[in-house]
């Protein structure tokens, strides 16, 4: 059976002499494996559409829950985010995370349009890196059933909490007065924090990256979003680290390293 859709690769892998094993998240079927014969001999009319981060018109032929790579027409290229390491590690951290996430043939075509969105904002509307991964992960969040409740305090309901904090394993915010009793780690919220993480979780789509932070306010930003999809993932990502130790060389200096460490608290 032939199957045409849109598809984005997520991870490819080097099969025997000339084949690739490719990890595609279709827009019509899914997460699905796919193997790509001949696409690194010299000429293959499949090699550009067989690497990481393409998004390409595909013929996939199934057999026996099977998928192999007919024919393949890329449609972007987001040569803007290849030509720069930063932003090739920072793709492949989004990949690696949808790879983790997305289930096996499980369509989502709200997950697929995030992924090229943040892409197309790394390729082509000069936002600061820092922004579109901290809005990534907060959306995508959102969209797999982690959705943070930000309208206001999770205990008396004011809907601008003073002196707020995150609570990261429950998704919620609390104010200074109602922090007294459980256990958890939190993270200090800012008013313009909290602003912009409603405006990404709870704002249109399509300006999901239609913010503005300063260099505080993105560094708190970034360890709000990294921390509360780790913990609500319980894992690590190899990618991720490798984007942080390209972005940020010194130590401290990462949105999520843990430069205010002491604003820190498992009290909530």
């Amino acid at each position: 059976m032939l199957l045409t859709t849109q598809g984005i690769i997520l991870r490819e892998v080097n099969y025997k002499e000339s084949d690739k094993i490719l990890t595609v998240l279709t827009r019509s079927g899914g997460k699905v494996t796919v193997k790509a014969r001949g696409c690194r001999r010299k000429g293959s009319r499949l090699a550009a559409s067989t690497q990481l981060l393409v998004y390409s018109e595909m013929t996939l032929f199934s057999y026996r829950d099977h998928y192999t790579l007919n024919e393949a027409e890329p449609l972007e290229l987001f040569w803007g985010v290849r030509s720069d390491v930063e932003k090739v590690a920072l793709g492949s951290y989004f990949a690696e995370v949808l790879e983790a996430v997305v289930g096996e043939e499980q369509p989502d075509p709200a997950v697929l349009s995030l992924l090229l969105n943040a892409l197309y904002a790394l390729d082509r509307l000069n936002k600061p890196l820092p922004l579109v991964k901290a809005a990534f992960e907060l959306k995508l969040l959102s969209l797999i059933g982690y959705e943070p409740l930000l309208d206001a305090c999770a205990v008396c309901g004011v809907p601008e909490p003073e002196d707020a904090r995150f609570q990261l394993v429950d998704g919620v915010l609390l104010c200074a007065r109602c922090r007294g009793g459980g256990e958890g780690l939190s993270v200090p919220v800012s008013p313009g924090v909290l602003a912009a993480m409603r405006h990404v979780v709870y704002g249109d789509p399509k300006r999901l990256f239609s913010f503005a932070l300063g260099e505080e306010g993105l560094r708190q930003l970034g360890r709000v979003s990294e921390r509360f999809l780790t913990t609500q993932l319980d894992r690590g990502f190899r990618t991720l680290d490798f984007y942080k130790n390209l972005a940020f060389p010194i130590p401290g200096l990462s949105p999520a390293a843990g430069g205010n460490d002491q604003q820190e608290n498992r009290s909530v």
